[in-house]
């Protein structure tokens, strides 16, 4: 098999790899999926993720589907480095081998004005036309007209906020706290037109390529604010080079005003999605968003 077989019949997968026709070496693949490199007969690799069978459970119906129709959605946009999808079975995922290249200032200020780029392609409404997950969770991705500050309360904020309550990972003051930041949505300002987002672009969702690109891989795209794909790559200690990426962003679209006092308020909703998952770990940085959320509303809508 080679990769242009692979692209004319890619339901013929699952049987070469059962005959052990092609060599498959694992690779760090995420906390979800068993991942490996499979390379082909004329020598091109390839990326391929499967559903664990120590999972437990199913593979979630739609789950790979869902993160193919994002990946080409993205790549679509012609702006940001997007892996292309060559298999999409209910059980497997296959995408074009990126080989990994070091980070650099360089690309880090490319990827700032590409992202730019891919959030100014938008999107028809907040939400999208396919089912949605992040991780292994279920969004709500229901065509939404807005305003924004709603729709993010009540499909990206509220349903993890009682998954987190359901799975006991959260506190009645935790809840609390997480309850008047939705009580409050509309005071933060801030409301734009859907964007296309990557919608879990937190740094381990980069790829440094050897090409010098940025790629983007595991997305929960949709239509959404461009503030929360800037938001979420904050976290966990961003990327190498981020007040580079930011700064060059910056310069292609600038943001509204008061959006430094607004990234708490869209990291929530990763955060709240870590303790939907799994669990109390991620208490404190819920609460901690929450806190910084709250006491940023008067800043949120000030310039600056």
């Amino acid at each position: 098999m080679d990769l242009a077989y692979l692209r004319a019949h890619p339901e013929h997968l699952p049987t070469f790899l059962t005959h052990q026709r092609i060599r498959e070496t694992p690779v760090p693949g995420g906390n979800i999926c068993t991942a490996s490199r499979l390379t082909l007969d004329d020598g091109h690799s390839v990326f391929a993720k499967t559903w664990p069978q120590e999972a437990g459970r199913p593979v979630p119906e739609s789950f790979f589907a869902t993160e193919a129709t994002g990946l080409r959605w993205l790549r679509e946009a012609g702006a940001v480095a997007v892996p292309e999808v060559l298999v999409t079975l209910p059980d497997l995922l296959a995408l074009e081998w990126i080989d990994p290249g070091e980070p650099s200032a360089a690309v880090a200020e490319r990827f700032g004005r590409e992202l730019a780029a891919l959030h100014r392609a938008g999107a028809p409404a907040f939400g999208a036309r396919w089912p949605g997950f992040i991780g292994a969770l279920p969004a709500d991705n229901t065509p939404d007209d807005g305003p924004w500050a709603q729709w993010f309360a009540q499909a990206r904020l509220l349903p993890y906020l009682r998954r987190s309550v359901d799975n006991g990972a959260l506190r009645e003051t935790d809840v609390a706290l997480v309850e008047q930041v939705v009580a409050r949505i509309d005071e933060f300002g801030g409301d734009e037109p859907p964007a296309r987002i990557h919608g879990d672009l937190w740094p381990g969702n980069l790829l440094w390529g050897d090409d010098g690109r940025i790629w983007l891989v595991d997305p929960a795209a949709h239509g959404g604010h461009r503030e929360t794909d800037l938001a979420q790559l904050a976290l966990f200690g961003g990327p190498p080079y981020h007040e580079r990426i930011l700064a060059a962003y910056q310069e292609s679209w600038p943001l509204a005003g008061g959006w430094p006092a607004r990234m708490p308020l869209h990291q929530l909703h990763l955060l709240l999605v870590h303790t939907a998952n799994f669990g109390a770990a991620y208490r404190d940085s819920v609460t901690r968003s929450a806190r910084d959320a709250l006491s940023g509303v008067g800043r949120a809508t000030v310039d600056g």
